[in-house]
């Protein structure tokens, strides 16, 4: 029985990475995020607007809760996960915790060029974005560095970079094991 759990700051590579990771150690693969869109039929966006941060960070923890209980699961969480409540705590007792570290103009670069809609950045200026994202990674860094893994992805552009970020992490998850 395995679980692993992806937390890092949006952007990151979270989601990119952990579906790759998923297959390469034949686990199956759970986006926190599309876990809790499929449960209530709305966006995250949507969950925000609707209940607030406070509402939205309460489903988001049954959500944890839910999936921690699986077993030969890899799962990616939303960025802000890990920083509420006991949910780090929740993910290191039931996993294998992996932080994906990125700095913050490498994340800017990343959400920029990114399809989805961030609740949190979508009222920010270009220009606004490094300070914010420089500001919001300090607060959540002293959760994500509870995780028992730390793995920084700067230059993780092309899809052959990713493949060596996929193996360099599984075989520091296996490595890990031993």
């Amino acid at each position: 029985m395995e679980r692993i759990f992806l937390i890092g700051y949006m952007g990151c590579g979270k989601s990119t990475i952990g579906k790759r990771l998923a297959r390469k150690l034949s686990l199956s693969f759970i986006d926190l995020d599309a876990h809790i869109q499929n449960n209530y039929r709305k966006t995250i966006s949507e969950l925000f607007d609707e209940k607030g941060e406070e509402g939205f960070r309460r489903i988001e923890q049954q959500a944890l809760l839910e999936v921690a209980d699986f077993e030969d699961v890899l799962i990616s969480t939303g960025g802000g996960a890990p920083c509420f409540f006991d949910n780090m705590e929740v993910m290191n007792r039931a996993g294998v915790t992996v932080y994906i570290k990125a700095e913050p103009e490498e994340l800017a670069a990343r959400l920029r060029a990114s399809k989805t809609v961030r609740p949190i950045l979508s009222k920010k200026k270009p220009e606004e974005l490094i300070p914010f994202i420089r500001e919001h990674l300090a607060e959540r860094e002293r959760y994500y560095n509870k995780a028992q893994i730390i793995f920084p992805t700067d230059h993780m552009i092309t899809k052959e970079e990713i493949h060596l970020t996929v193996d360099a992490i599984a075989e520091r998850l296996k490595n890990r094991s031993r």
